[in-house]
């Protein structure tokens, strides 16, 4: 069944640092209609950029990384009726998820399928990227008003 589901993948960087804390794979999936001005990489935009993974496809450089994931883009949530599958897969691995998203916290959670999207994420960087609240010294974001918010103790972390 999880062979239907695809996703249309920008990259996979194995063994990043950059995405959240330790080694991480992360997945850079296509679609985004923020259009955040300044935005580090306009092309992931576009929905049918990149390449065509199943979810299967994804999950074999996952397992043969075996490092914790980032689920970042364009945007991940562009993608709420298939995302969770791949959440899921990922977590049934004992992985843990981040995941980068243009939405905050609060429209996450008060739409009900973006809502029910994270359900099993870990960790959330949320909000637009702001050029002028844009800070080379934050870790795991590009600008001050992005927060990173640990899902379980539903806090913002302060890193």
């Amino acid at each position: 069944m999880t062979r239907n589901i695809v996703f249309n993948v920008l990259d996979i960087r194995r063994g990043t640092t950059v995405d959240g804390p330790g080694l991480r794979t992360s997945i850079y999936l296509a679609g985004c209609t923020h259009a955040c001005p300044g935005c580090h990489n306009p092309d992931s935009w576009d929905f049918k950029g990149g390449v065509t993974m199943t979810l299967d496809e994804i999950m074999e450089v996952i397992d043969d990384e075996d490092f914790n994931v980032t689920l970042t883009g364009g945007d991940p949530l562009m993608h709420p009726h298939t995302l969770p599958a791949l959440i899921h897969a990922i977590k049934e691995r004992g992985k843990s998820v981040w995941l980068y998203t243009g939405y905050t916290i609060e429209q996450i959670e008060a739409d009900p399928l973006l809502a029910e999207a994270v359900t099993e994420v870990d960790t959330i960087v949320d909000g637009p990227f702001i050029t002028t609240l844009r800070d080379p010294d934050l870790l795991f974001r590009g600008s001050s008003n992005q927060r990173i918010i640990d899902m379980h103790e539903r806090h913002h972390l302060h890193i």
